[in-house]
């Protein structure tokens, strides 16, 4: 299965990243909130929007969840800035772990989250970064470590999505992306069940206002 991820990442022309880089792969809910929020961590090169887990080829946004799909995301981050076990407990603290349904207002699969780690080393990782979370939280995290899966990446225009200057027409009128993904943010409540779940640890490691809530 990792050699598919990878196969994937070539395919896609996303894997060409520097030399001390690593990748990880995370299922967090709505990915346009994720990559939001783990582009603006120190030591984060790129995150991209994708679909994962599946057993369909070429997922759209219209069919991955009928495919066995979740939205997840891509981080390409720098190792010698930032341990992956470290970026795991930032990304859970940015999600409802204690929701296995879902996240926030997007219910079902498709939107409950994951972490896919892609060797023996990052599995280890995320079990430990888990276990730092549940002493921190002082509850179970549901958010399960499962294995690697083949990475899809969504379509272009769900790409930096939150800060897309781009008019489209959307249930808040005709905005801009960035303005549209504002409003999908407060009306989901991600932001205030975060802060509920996780207290003073809520975003720890993501640089104050800049999670585009």
């Amino acid at each position: 299965m990792i050699k598919f991820l990878a196969l994937a990442l070539i395919a896609s022309g996303a894997l060409a990243v520097p030399a001390k880089a690593e990748t990880a792969v995370f299922a967090g809910g709505c990915f346009w909130c994720v990559e939001s929020d783990l582009e603006a961590v120190p030591g984060v090169r790129d995150v991209v929007s994708g679909y994962g887990g599946g057993s369909t080829e070429n997922p759209s946004y219209k069919t991955y969840g009928k495919g066995g799909h979740r939205e997840v995301v891509k981080v390409d981050f720098d190792e010698a800035k930032l341990s992956y076990r470290d970026l795991v407990g930032i990304f859970l603290r940015t999600i409802d772990v204690t929701d296995a349904g879902g996240q926030f207002c997007d219910r079902g699969h498709a939107y409950s989250s994951a972490l896919h780690p892609l060797n023996a080393a990052q599995a280890k990782a995320a079990r430990a970064a888990v276990a730092d979370g549940e002493a921190a939280l002082g509850r179970k995290i549901v958010t399960p470590v499962e294995g690697a899966v083949l990475f899809w990446p969504a379509e272009d225009y769900h790409q930096g999505y939150y800060k897309s200057g781009q008019r489209t027409l959307t249930r808040f009128g005709y905005v801009t992306r960035a303005t549209a993904y504002k409003g999908y943010r407060g009306a989901c409540g991600r932001d205030v069940t975060v802060k509920k779940v996780w207290g003073k640890e809520a975003y720890k490691g993501v640089p104050k206002g800049a999670h585009g809530s």
